[in-house]
């Protein structure tokens, strides 16, 4: 596969850029910069500095204003900067602007992130689809993206009368998309039939934003080896196990991560992998409690969900990382109003959080095993209620879930 954004093999030196606006305050570009330090760090960077600029808008022709960029380029010369890395998606102009000014390679959010998922890919499906998502962000950026693609294609016969360099690269990717497409038509046509060929089985998927331990969850209880790992988007290619807890059994499926602006050109690309959530029959939705913006990760899954049709399903949330979670303990005289910083997980437990949207809730530690079974005793019974629904005659081979801790 070809890939078209690629970081060095060693350590690259990076400078992160975030804007203060109206819709997100300081404290959320803070936790932005954060998660995409840690987007920089999983693609193989080291961030040697974050700058912020408070601005309505982002500036339409270099995203922060003049006086910032300048600020940008004398720290990067003066450290030889290898990237500079914007926290949201910029336009072509954007970049050529900024490029001119910082003389360095310019990142963008949804170019990082296509960066790992071409790195993370493993089968020939998730190649094509991050191939495709790649061409897809390419197209509008050939201006500043001088490509001679031709020479992949042979150069005879390709150029018309006339016809400029950008043309014939916008030509040839055009090509490429679509034959990527019809790439990616016959392997969702090859995937659906796999999932028909699984029967009338219940079929569960684990949810939630990246890096919440959805894997490890599924290791626990499939008693498989999923590849996990404390980065980023450490699951690309979706893994189905067929799973028995007690005595039922069901097919259990890990997914990718969600993210914060995940590119659109992904959510397309990845149709066929996130076919696997819509066409379940309950979802684990997976949240990691110990990170201090939780709530708004959870919020930002379920629009996801809602954009790919599979909001309306049975659902169980799980709120993993209890070991890791961490409070500011109040004086016994202070009776102002609890705070996300200093509410137990005992104050979480009684709170909105303990029967979101009227569903199940729980609180876990999949890496510590802390509450595991009441979580599998809760799983076993909402399976089992979808089952019988299917195979009511089988209803006396499952009794009541009896694992001990």
């Amino acid at each position: 596969m070809t890939k078209l954004f690629e970081t060095s093999t060693g350590k690259e030196k990076a400078i992160l850029v975030g804007l203060i606006t109206g819709q997100q305050d300081e404290r959320q570009v803070a936790e932005y910069l954060d998660e995409l330090e840690f987007l920089a760090d999983t693609a193989g960077a080291e961030v040697y500095e974050r700058f912020t600029q408070r601005l309505d808008n982002p500036h339409p022709a270099t995203f922060v204003g003049s006086g910032k960029l300048a600020e940008i380029r004398d720290f990067a010369e003066v450290h030889e900067i290898d990237s500079v890395i914007f926290d949201d998606e910029l336009s072509a102009t954007q970049i050529r602007n900024i490029e001119k000014v910082l003389q360095c390679k310019i990142l963008d959010r949804t170019n990082l992130i296509l960066d790992i998922f071409a790195k993370r890919a493993q089968t020939a499906h998730a190649k094509t689809q991050v191939e495709l998502a790649q061409y897809q962000y390419l197209l509008p950026r050939l201006t500043r993206m001088w490509t001679h693609l031709e020479r992949q294609k042979g150069g005879i016969g390709m150029r018309g009368p006339g016809e400029t360099q950008i043309e014939t690269d916008r030509r040839i990717i055009l090509d490429k998309i679509s034959k990527l497409k019809e790439q990616l038509v016959r392997i969702d046509k090859q995937m659906m039939v796999q999932r028909q060929n699984r029967g009338k089985m219940v079929r569960v998927a684990l949810v939630g934003y990246t890096n919440v331990g959805k894997s490890t969850i599924m290791n626990m209880i499939s008693k498989s080896e999923v590849f996990a790992e404390n980065k980023l988007f450490a699951t690309l290619d979706t893994t189905v196990r067929k799973v028995v807890v007690g005595n039922l059994p069901f097919l259990l499926t890990d997914t990718v991560g969600f993210i914060r602006k995940l590119p659109h050109h992904l959510v397309e690309s990845f149709k066929s992998t996130l076919d696997e959530t819509r066409e379940a029959d309950l979802l684990i939705h997976v949240a990691d409690i110990s990170h201090s913006g939780f709530e708004e990760q959870v919020d930002i899954v379920n629009e996801t969900l809602a954009e790919i049709g599979a909001s309306d399903k049975p659902m169980i949330y799980l709120f993993n990382k209890i070991d890791a979670y961490s409070y500011v303990e109040k004086e016994e005289d202070d009776l102002s109003p609890a705070t996300r910083e200093n509410m137990t997980l005992e104050d979480w437990k009684k709170s909105w959080l303990g029967k979101y949207q009227n569903n199940i809730s729980l609180f876990i530690s999949a890496k510590k095993k802390i509450n595991i079974v009441p979580f599998k005793r809760t799983l076993y019974e909402e399976v089992k209620k979808i089952h019988i629904t299917r195979f009511p005659f089988n209803d006396f081979l499952f009794p009541a879930f009896d694992e001990e801790e």
